[in-house]
């Protein structure tokens, strides 16, 4: 029978603590050396035989729970930390834990450590939720960190030059001769002096040979071949002009306008358009160039009738001079339907057009006559000129395959040039003006960028690389990026209704800007270099899209980011960069009329002109009356198809002259009276204040 013992928790705590040692030391027998202690054992097991079974038992758990406590202080504590917030013990368990068991090690400083890490916690906790609400991310203009110009011919001759199997080497005289100090033959040298510019008659000199010490001088005329050459090319427009003058007024019936002046005009006159080649061709297009404000250009589609074999099928660009209207300046020809055309914007040497089946074609008017075929008309050879530089001998891959409906210049400079006229100019004159490039757009809303290219040299045998290029031809477009209208600038709600883009304008004060006219009533805000713009559309002031077609924009001529929109449904808008919905807007100011050309006055900030599909000639003074147009002029004989605006801004008493083209295939000049013509004092000012009133 064995014996069991009960202890209660105070005596059993006792009996513990005084038999502890006793214990201990049997226990401590046990871990000596096995050599030296293998009798004693074999004793110490008899004696762990005669102590009860009870008694050993609570000894072995002691040990156990030293053991355990031992290992969970030094070898664990953050894991203890951890289990102890997964697993909290309760004030009361911790001390039914204390009664139970006697003699366990419990390590207070790391209790103390415990409380320390728990208040540090709270306090960061707490910190980090104060600092939250005031700490916040913004958003930053985004620049582009590359911008890679178009690399030239030369530049890509010698990068490509290091892959071919070839090397440069630089080769001097007398090579075998490996002295460093007489490398090569002395040479004779001979010193002369020379003033560049000459301050008298005397601009050079010195000895006539190394032997002769005197010195002589060489008299030389003065003279300045720059100035002669621009004295010569404006005299011989002056001259032009006089001729044409006098030719005029010798044959006044020729020349004479078909009808009196308008009611908004004091004169007017008629380009001559009645030559053999122009005969049955109808107007599609006026563009008049920002340079030289007297030079138009005029695109005349296929004609009615077969005529001459080699202008059969061909559209043809007249370029006048409104101050010699008897013929026009250059003709030129293309094989296709011409939708657009522009000039270049430093100088009228470029003409470039846009055609029905998506290419870009070039004309340089510097070229020598003799390149392009000539005809006997009427008495009068005369030359049509060829496009120098066709994008249809391109990869199809940058080329478009829809209709182009504009061509755009974007000038990388605002500075211009306004002393290059057509007459005179030549290859051997040095052209100069800024870089610029040509955009055209598409009726799929794909934007190209072409660079203009000047080549130094001329291959009249044609190029085998440039197949667009003529023979002979200098001017090359050379393609820089592509862009996708559609999804570059419209939200993805506006995309589903699949929006087609009309028409496009670069802002002139910063090109890197452009606004797309479209079929819904929107205009897109966009940039070619990829900036975040805002607003990124601009929206008339009725919500919701409708099925208006953008017809006509064009921007303010001075200075202010401001632009006109025409629609399809009659309405005008005035609308500024910054803002999304128009500073003004007329809705009735036509009838309901389409509005087919708009655009502001050359010589008067607050004043701009309209013209609807019925042929009605609007004026608007925003100083005069803000809510409707100032005066209204009806062409009653023929319809008018096109207009465009030119004058002379830069004098203070300029002309202004609307250009207007008529089905039939007539172009008349009307010049605008004083009132609308000559700016006021302070017009800027005034307009200023008025818009700012609008909004």
């Amino acid at each position: 029978m064995k014996d069991t013992h009960i202890y209660n928790s105070d005596t059993g705590l006792n009996d513990i603590s005084a038999n502890y040692e006793d214990d201990f030391e049997d226990y401590e027998d046990d871990f000596e050396d096995d050599e030296d202690k293998s009798g004693e054992e074999r004793d110490a097991e008899e004696n762990l035989r005669e102590i009860p079974f009870s008694r050993t038992s609570e000894i072995e758990e002691i040990q156990r729970a030293i053991s355990a406590e031992n290992d969970r202080i030094f070898n664990s504590p953050l894991k203890k930390l951890e289990d102890e917030k997964k697993e909290p013990i309760m004030e009361n368990q911790s001390e039914t834990v204390r009664n139970s068991f006697c003699g366990i090690f419990m390590d207070f400083q790391m209790a103390n450590q415990r409380q320390s890490s728990r208040s540090m916690a709270s306090k960061q906790k707490k910190r980090s939720s104060e600092l939250l609400p005031l700490i916040d991310l913004d958003f930053s203009v985004s620049f582009s960190l590359l911008d890679l110009p178009p690399v030239n011919e030369y530049d890509m001759y010698i990068r490509n030059f290091g892959k071919m199997n070839t090397k440069q080497a630089y080769v001097q005289c007398n090579e075998d001769n490996l002295d460093r100090d007489i490398q090569t033959e002395e040479v004779e040298t001979l010193e002369k002096w020379t003033q560049h510019p000459g301050e008298s008659s005397l601009v050079s000199g010195g000895p006539r040979n190394s032997q002769d010490m005197s010195v002589t001088g060489v008299l030389t005329p003065k003279s300045d071949s720059q100035r002669l050459a621009n004295f010569l090319r404006s005299a011989c427009q002056v001259i032009a002009v006089l001729l044409e003058e006098d030719q005029v007024a010798t044959q006044p019936r020729k020349l004479r306008s078909r009808q009196t002046s308008l009611s908004i005009s004091d004169s007017c006159f008629q380009l001559n358009t009645n030559q053999p080649f122009l005969h049955d061709r109808k107007i599609s297009c006026l563009y008049v160039s920002q340079v030289r404000r007297q030079t138009l250009l005029s695109v005349h589609g296929l004609p009615e009738k077969a005529g001459v074999d080699l202008l059969n099928r061909k559209s043809l660009i007249c370029v006048w001079n409104i101050w010699q209207p008897s013929s026009p300046q250059k003709v030129l020809i293309c094989d296709s339907e011409v939708m657009c055309c522009c000039f270049s914007p430093s100088k009228i040497t470029l003409v470039f057009a846009g055609t029905i089946d998506g290419s870009l074609l070039v004309w340089d008017l510097r070229e020598d006559s003799r390149m392009h075929p000539h005809m006997m008309m009427s008495g009068t050879d005369w030359t049509f000129r060829v496009p120098t530089f066709s994008t249809d001998g391109i990869l199809n891959s940058v080329n478009h395959t829809s209709p182009v409906l504009a061509v755009e210049p974007v000038s990388t400079s605002l500075d211009t040039d306004h002393s290059y006229g057509l007459s005179g100019l030549s290859y051997q004159e040095e052209v100069s003006g800024p870089p610029f490039q040509i955009a055209s757009m598409d009726e799929n809303g794909i934007l190209n960028m072409w660079v203009v290219v000047e080549l130094q040299k001329v291959d009249l045998a044609g190029s085998q690389t440039d197949l667009g290029l003529v023979p002979g031809g200098k001017v090359k477009l050379v393609h820089s990026s592509t862009m996708e209208l559609n999804s570059s600038l419209f939200p993805k709600d506006i995309r589903q209704r699949m929006p087609q883009t009309l028409t496009i304008k670069f802002l002139s004060s910063n090109p890197n800007h452009f606004i797309v006219g479209t079929n819904i009533g929107l205009v897109g805000h966009g940039t070619r270099h990829g900036l975040k713009v805002v607003p990124k559309l601009f929206r008339p002031q009725e919500s919701g899209l409708r099925s208006i077609s953008i017809t006509a924009i064009d921007f303010f001529p001075f200075g202010k980011p401001l632009f006109l929109v025409g629609c399809s449904d009659g309405s005008i808008r005035l609308h500024q960069m910054t803002s999304e919905y128009p500073v003004m807007q007329w809705n009735d100011s036509t009838n309901g009329q389409p509005i087919i050309a708009l655009q502001w006055a050359l010589t008067r900030p607050a004043v701009f002109f309209a013209l609807d599909a019925s042929s009605n000639i609007y004026i608007w003074d925003l100083l005069e009356n803000d809510l409707l147009p100032v005066a209204k002029e009806t062409i009653p004989s023929e319809k008018v198809v096109a207009m465009a605006l030119l004058g002379e801004p830069e004098k203070a008493n300029g002309l202004l002259g609307i250009v207007l083209a008529k089905e039939p295939g007539q172009i008349d000049i009307q010049f605008v009276k004083k009132k609308w013509a000559s700016p006021q004092p302070k017009e800027s000012d005034k307009l200023h204040s008025i818009l700012l009133q609008s909004f």
